[in-house]
């Protein structure tokens, strides 16, 4: 007959066993239900909002999503993008990939006002970047898809990393991978996710390297981006040019076969479509735009799923700008 402490030792494991599985399914995020019952009107509060910001401005859209990316990109999708600035405290709005160029704030802003109004301390603002880049890719003509909830907020945020992990607009395609990779997103994904250039536009200051300087452009649309974009930096930085030369407030797979006539407005675009190993993807995709919506649904679910705060870790912002 076994003695005690050996019947006693598989028991300890397996409530051990089960601890962890409890542990780790905290950090786990939830179905697009998960406020039903603490804030049942949200999608509602959040999606006239939206659609009113982009009826306003039509590149709104693309704005709002790009904050989402660049939200989760850096330590996770847990808001810290929105952290502003203050005398003790340094923010990612001034990280490199986000200075005079992330845009959206407000928006954001006036919606936590109406989530809070609606149902106070429940909804971070993590969720609510997540929710609203979904909005915005379906207002825009794009495919739905159910938003896993439960982030909370971070209290601190990372400049370095946001100039370390967000992928500049001179990258290679290997820069692309490994970046993304580093995220825990393939290299379908990557290639899925860089659809989201569809829409919204880009400063001269992110292209002019690319159209004065590149081989891999055709020459006609080279031309016609060079005559509102001046060769001399510091000229004229800040004018813009649509990232999808075709349908630029539209969400389509219209940006796809820009790459395959060499019109991808900045060098990292074109990388995808340069004799490398996603050129096959993007023929796929140029050609498909069922294929490319599936497979940008799952890659902005799996790019929602990094890092997130969960439970008691983090905290449910009053104020997106500012930690509590």
């Amino acid at each position: 007959m076994a003695s005690p402490s050996m019947t006693m030792a598989p028991l300890a494991l397996v409530v051990l066993f089960l601890l962890s599985l409890i542990g780790s399914s905290s950090a786990q995020l939830h179905p697009a239900n998960f406020y039903s019952s603490s804030c049942p009107n949200l999608f509602g509060t959040i999606k006239p909002l939206v659609q009113s910001a982009i009826a306003k401005e039509k590149r709104m859209g693309a704005s709002l999503l790009r904050l989402f990316f660049h939200d989760c990109f850096v330590n996770g999708c847990d808001g810290s993008v929105l952290l502003a600035d203050t005398a003790n405290f340094t923010g990612e709005q001034q990280a490199l990939p986000n200075n005079n160029s992330l845009r959206g704030f407000k928006v954001i802003k006036r919606i936590k006002s109406a989530v809070e109004k609606a149902c106070p301390g429940v909804v971070s603002c993590a969720d609510i970047l997540a929710i609203t880049s979904r909005d915005s890719v379906v207002i825009l003509g794009g495919p739905n898809w159910n938003v896993k909830l439960g982030r909370r907020d971070a209290r601190r945020a990372s400049q370095s990393a946001a100039n370390n992990n967000i992928p500049p607009p001179t990258s290679s395609l290997s820069n692309l991978i490994s970046r993304f990779a580093a995220q825990g997103l393939s290299t379908k994904d990557m290639v899925a996710l860089s659809g989201a250039h569809t829409i919204g536009q880009a400063r001269c200051t992110t292209f002019r390297a690319h159209i004065y300087n590149d081989t891999d452009i055709d020459g006609s649309f080279a031309k016609t981006r060079q005559s509102k974009c001046n060769k001399k930096s510091g000229s004229g930085d800040n004018k813009l040019a649509p990232l999808d030369l075709q349908t630029p407030t539209a969400f389509d797979n219209s940006y796809y076969s820009n790459l395959l006539r060499r019109k991808g407005l900045l060098h990292s675009d074109q990388e995808l479509f340069n004799n490398g190993s996603t050129d096959s993807l993007v023929r796929t995709y140029s050609r498909s735009p069922g294929t490319f919506n599936s497979d940008f649904v799952k890659a902005m679910i799996k790019m929602g799923d990094i890092s997130p705060l969960t439970v008691s870790n983090g905290e449910i912002r009053k104020k997106c700008s500012k930690i509590n």
